[in-house]
């Protein structure tokens, strides 16, 4: 067809190349060829379901490309110790793993690598409603099995605790013989990720335990309370208010994202998850040459399905990793360890931080309070806005938590030392705008607006009063700088202070006395009316005078504080508020 196109073509064009000069034709480049290659591919004949994986077992065909002026006997080399002679050849691997292959012909060779994947069971999970919901949705499992040899198999399944049949029986494992031997539709008695184990023992050989999550949802609309794990993954935990069957277990869902290494803050807003992770270097550290950075902020997903970069800061100034941060309106505002906040659209993506393209929205040197509460090096923690007026916490070199209004913001950067330039703080202004709990070291609080009686809550790590607190604004604003009028606000579990690791009493395992990790972000759940907290009791002895390592629940209508998940240490919190049955 090409060529009787081709033809037309130059017969249609032919008078004109006569009338005009010799038609200019590039000559057609022949490339140099290698003096030895070689193809390989699965024959579709032999093995036609699997015949584009490269797995244990496939029977592969190599066959040799080479020029006919390349003279000698094709010998292969399959990098498993079998060496066999042919233009064309077939071979198969008994291990997984990476293998150089190569054909010899004569005095020249060519290699090629080649992966070989071990088999595994390919699950697949079916129901036909929207979501899988707890003891409601019958599941069925299907399962394919990469088998080129046409081995007998054999398959175990193991379900959680208290999965039923259709007929609600318990339905623990399942004993089957070839892929159509499937086990009955089940249904799952608890909510979170309940795990299903299958193994499969593929002729003499047990393959590698195959762990498939099914995501189980509650049966209502309800909150979900998003945490990092100290050196593992996102979760997410169903907020049912205590309101599910007694028998009924609300386990967490595994996303699947690693939480990174210091997550101190997760934000929620619009089916989005913001992860602010401050990286490994969160302490003090002399980074002289700026290149100890590598935190950046994360955007997942509800279900943790897609993960994007937002912002990161690799290479860089370890003390500009993103610390803390608040959403208010379209953008994040993150404030690094000690110098101040950059403000970023929620809608960036794969941004790397600069002080040109993220200039500070406010710094320490900013703000009437350098040289007036807080230093040179002060270190910040969780901080938002209260009725529209931003409360910033310190604990360190000027402690307390700061408060000021977009319009208190100088243009320009006070030097160490200036008085010229700072704005005079006296008593009465002091009232409305100052600093609350002055000279102790809160790091983190949350206000519960949307409770019938809002309520501050807050840590504060100083020794013999080092614990979890709650007031009113106004008690709070009536507190001042009195640690004793603190002691009526104080919150308890079964009698126990929650001290953070910094009074010598719990050791910090992470950073040391004056910069711990502590409890790092309080969320308010509006739903419920709750307020959730990370706890960690890091006492090597004497465990039994602080409240258990978990997230916490504290009540603010009841004022009682429960342990939602216990055993887990986490950094940061968000809620979803908006209610769903899943995500």
């Amino acid at each position: 067809m090409k060529t009787n196109i081709l033809k037309t073509l130059l017969i249609a064009f032919l008078p004109i190349a006569v009338v005009s000069c010799i038609p200019n034709v590039p000559e057609e480049e022949v490339l140099p060829r290698d003096a030895v290659s070689f193809e390989y591919y699965i024959d579709q004949n032999t093995d036609s379901t699997y015949y584009l994986d490269f797995y244990i077992d496939s029977d592969i065909t190599f066959i040799n490309t080479s020029p006919e002026t390349t003279v000698g006997e094709p010998t292969w080399d399959f990098g498993d110790g079998t060496v066999i002679t042919g233009d064309k050849v077939t071979h198969f691997y008994a291990k997984a793993g990476t293998y150089t292959v190569q054909l010899t012909i004569g005095d020249f060779s060519a290699k090629q690598s080649i992966m070989i994947a071990p088999i595994k069971p390919i699950v697949k999970v079916v129901f036909a409603d929207e979501v899988c919901e707890v003891r409601n949705t019958l599941v069925t499992f299907d399962v394919e099995l990469p088998n080129p040899k046409n081995k007998p198999a054999t398959f175990s399944w193991t379900f959680p605790k208290d999965t039923k049949n259709e007929n609600g029986d318990d339905y623990a494992t399942f004993e089957g013989k070839g892929v159509a031997d499937r086990p009955a539709p089940v249904k799952f008695s608890h909510v979170g990720s309940q795990q299903v184990q299958l193994n499969v023992k593929l002729g003499d050989d047990d393959l590698e335990p195959t762990f498939l999550n099914v995501q189980v949802a509650y049966d209502k609309a309800v909150p979900t309370l998003y945490y990092a794990v100290q050196g593992g993954r996102i979760m997410a935990h169903k907020l049912t208010g205590g309101q599910h069957a007694p028998d009924m277990n609300i386990a967490s869902y595994d996303l699947g994202v690693a939480s990174g290494q210091h997550p101190f803050t997760l934000l929620f807003k619009d089916s989005l998850l913001y992860v602010l992770d401050a990286g490994k270097q969160f302490y003090y550290v002399n980074d002289v040459n700026g290149v100890l950075g590598d935190g950046k902020i994360s955007v997942i997903s509800k279900d943790g399905a897609k993960v994007q970069t937002m912002i990161t800061n690799a290479g860089q100034a370890a003390f500009d990793d993103p610390f803390y941060g608040c959403i208010d309106g379209d953008f994040l505002y993150y404030a690094n360890r000690n110098t101040g906040m950059v403000k970023i659209a929620l809608t960036d993506r794969d941004k790397v931080y600069s002080l040109s393209e993220y200039p500070w929205y406010v710094q320490q040197a900013t703000l009437g309070y350098y040289n007036n509460g807080w230093g040179y090096g002060t270190i910040g923690g969780m901080f938002g806005k209260i009725d529209g007026v931003w409360h910033w916490t310190r604990f360190y070199n000027g402690n307390g938590i700061y408060r000021f209004l977009d319009s208190d913001i100088l243009p320009a950067a006070v030097a160490k030392g200036d008085e010229t330039n700072v704005p005079f703080y006296d008593p009465e202004l002091k009232k409305s705008t100052g600093i609350l709990l002055e000279g102790m070291a809160p790091k983190s609080f949350v206000y519960t607006a949307k409770s019938a009686t809002p309520k501050m809550c807050f840590h504060i790590q100083d020794p013999g009063y080092n614990g979890f607190y709650v007031c009113t604004y106004d008690e709070l604003v009536a507190v001042g700088s009195s640690k004793n009028a603190l002691k009526p606000y104080a919150v308890t579990y079964n009698g126990q202070m929650f001290e953070s690791n910094r009074t010598g009493n719990l050791p910090a395992v992470e950073g040391h006395g004056d910069e711990c990790v502590g409890i790092c972000q309080m969320v308010y759940d509006e739903v419920n009316d709750c307020v959730y907290f990370g706890y960690r009791n890091n006492s090597v002895g004497g465990a039994e005078k602080f409240p258990p390592t978990g997230i916490y629940c504290y009540n603010v209508a009841t004022g009682a504080v429960t342990c939602l998940i216990e055993g887990v240490s986490v950094y940061g919190l968000a809620v979803n508020n908006n209610p769903a049955k899943l995500f």
